[in-house]
């Protein structure tokens, strides 16, 4: 079977990554949010995209 190196080796970054918050989600999300903080580049955010809404175009009108 074909190995992706590459992927390989961001399997392992990542990997090593979460383990040195404990597998902390909420960990994680702080360490990023302060690396944001102190980057010094402009975030932008864009609101979130609301679902369309369906018609309901049956042929067969309901009583």
């Amino acid at each position: 079977m074909w190995k992706d190196e590459v992927l390989e080796e961001i399997y392992k970054i990542r990997e090593e990554h979460a383990k040195s918050f404990n597998y902390d989600l909420t960990a994680i999300c702080e360490e990023l949010r302060k690396r944001e903080a102190v980057s010094g580049r402009k975030l932008i955010s864009t609101p979130l995209k609301q679902p369309r809404q369906k018609h309901n175009k049956s042929p067969h009108p309901t009583v």
